[in-house]
């Protein structure tokens, strides 16, 4: 529809180009018997192009929305589904502007490039042929400029292209830079830290302004090229006209026209050729999105989620076998590691910050892959299934920091249970031990981003009580009660194992006093992960494997 009316607002625009030159015609020859007729016709086509360029922005504008939300959609569902490991490569910064830069520019050139196209050719062709009819030699002097913009462009894309790569590149490097000091605005202004991150903004800016500087002056010995040829040419013409005019071959209307006509068919060549480098911007953007969505998926099986979650009210027990995992090829962080956590159970992870409890719980969760053994999770029946991104659902998360989002509490709750009712969500802010705080705030209080407006016990509470509420078989707490006192979290864990006695959950602490309530306890450091004895109630020292 987009391109129809495309092709009739061109075709309206010859038509009145024409019927203005007839009536210059008419007025200049005293031809005041037809003045009326053609006053009419040339405000009547005045009135269509109107209507039609409208109706055509309508909707052009109702299938841009369309397509790019359509596609901003898909890129982000395919981005989540990326693996762990693979997406975590890209800063966050390079992978919005991929997401909204890159993707803004594909979805605008996806419905523009074939209708401009054929609108253009279109329109071409038939100014053209009008200026041939009339006159062939106005025809062939009007396209006299062609091949020049032809062989121009083919110089031009190739600068292009570099430009647009590096423009691209420095956007996503000042995306993650300006992204990471808003994160961190805390230890900015606490370290005084501003002067040098201005200098490093700095050095950034220097970068973009030299590059788009260079473009700039590119494009303006490419368009100044261009603006000596289009003289030259209009200069041709008219001259042309004047001599035809003079020699009484053509009258003033017809000159008219000859002359618009003219610039008209520059025109529409030259935006023939200017199609090419946005379609070369759209190539660039699709390339840079594809690097994203053709990364390696994550692997799914609904059946066995069918399968496992039939059973999972009984229980499910998680078990790492002889498992090895590196970051970085000959850099393990496990080596034939083991570990095995049963419904009704608190099992620890202890040992020291930055020896690989975090990617202990990573390998639970299944985000990464052991290269060596197995994650597995075990029924009620003993049949055990490979750990994948459906069996996920079967688990809730806590993990380090602050995980809160913008929005309501209710929001926050509802997330990850969108059926949930208020009842619900208040019986899993009583076990996180975090309805005292927000039954007088109210569960539409609203919450700043990352948690602003909270404290960090309070967010932690938050984020315990929304795991909470998913009901999972499996809860996982990586230093997810660190910042509560050791009476708060005491109750917290309480509360947790009288909700649900047959889940399964795993805990990483260093207080005794939620040692003391674990089944079992696993100190991982020095590439390995072996179990240490419990502690006896009496004692209060963290275990010694």
């Amino acid at each position: 529809m987009y391109t129809v009316l495309g092709l009739l607002a061109a075709t309206l625009n010859v038509a009145s180009a024409y019927v203005s030159a007839l009536a210059i015609n008419i007025i200049t020859g005293r031809q005041m018997d037809r003045l009326a007729l053609l006053l009419g016709l040339m405000f009547g086509t005045k009135l269509f192009h109107v209507a039609f360029n409208a109706l055509k922005d309508r909707v052009q504008t109702r299938i841009s929305v369309r397509v790019h939300t359509d596609i901003q959609a898909e890129i982000f569902e395919r981005i989540v589904d990326v693996r762990w490991d693979a997406l975590n490569r890209y800063q966050h910064g390079d992978l919005l502007n991929r997401f909204n830069d890159d993707v803004k520019s594909v979805s605008e050139n996806t419905i523009s490039w074939i209708p401009d196209i054929l609108i253009n050719l279109y329109t071409f062709a038939v100014t053209f042929a009008v200026l041939y009819k009339m006159d062939p030699i106005m025809a062939w002097i009007g396209l006299c400029s062609a091949p020049i913009l032809f062989f121009l462009s083919r110089y031009v894309i190739g600068r292009q292209r570099a430009y647009r790569s590096k423009v691209l590149e420095l956007n996503s490097d000042m995306m993650s830079f300006e992204a990471e000091v808003f994160y961190n605005m805390d230890s900015v202004k606490a370290f005084g830290i501003w002067d040098e991150l201005s200098l490093r903004l700095r050095r950034w800016q220097d970068k973009y302004k030299k590059n788009n500087l260079d473009y700039n002056l590119f494009q303006i010995r490419t368009n100044s090229t261009l603006s000596l040829l289009n003289i030259l040419v209009t200069l041709g013409s008219f001259c042309y006209c004047l001599y035809r005019l003079w020699s009484g071959n053509i009258l003033y209307g017809d000159m008219t026209f000859f002359l618009s006509q003219r610039g008209a068919l520059t025109r529409r060549f030259d935006s023939l050729m200017q199609t090419l480098p946005a379609m070369l911007n759209a190539a660039v953007s699709t390339h840079r999105i594809r690097e994203i969505v053709e990364l390696p998926k994550e692997e799914h099986d609904p059946e066995i989620f069918d399968a496992v979650a039939a059973k999972a009210e009984q229980g499910l027990a998680v078990e790492l076998h002889d498992a090895s995992f590196s970051y970085r090829e000959g850099n393990n962080v496990y080596k034939n590691a083991s570990f095995v956590a049963r419904p009704g159970e608190i099992v620890a992870v202890i040992g020291e910050s930055g020896g690989g409890k975090t990617p202990l719980f990573r390998l639970l969760l299944g985000l990464i892959q052991p290269e060596e053994g197995e994650m597995v999770l075990r029924d009620s029946d003993g049949k055990t299934v490979k750990m994948n991104a459906d069996l996920r659902r079967l688990i809730s998360y806590v993990p380090q920091g602050n995980t809160v989002f913008l929005g309501t509490i209710a929001e926050n709750m509802r997330m990850v249970k969108s059926t949930a009712s208020e009842g619900e969500i208040v019986e899993a802010l009583k076990t996180a031990c975090a309805w005292e705080f927000v039954e007088p705030l109210g569960l539409d209080c609203r919450i700043g981003e990352r948690g602003k407006g909270l404290s960090e016990g309070q967010a932690q509470r938050l984020s315990i009580a929304r795991a909470v509420l998913r009901q999972a078989p499996i809860l996982l707490l990586d230093e997810a009660t660190s910042a509560l006192d050791e009476e708060t979290e005491a109750r917290v864990l309480d509360n947790v194992v009288r909700s649900a006695p047959n889940r399964t959950v795993i805990v990483s602490s260093h207080r005794p006093s939620v040692l003391k309530k674990c089944s079992r306890i696993y100190r991982v450091g020095s590439n390995r992960v072996e179990e240490c004895p419990p502690i006896p109630p009496a004692e209060s020292r963290e275990p010694v494997c």
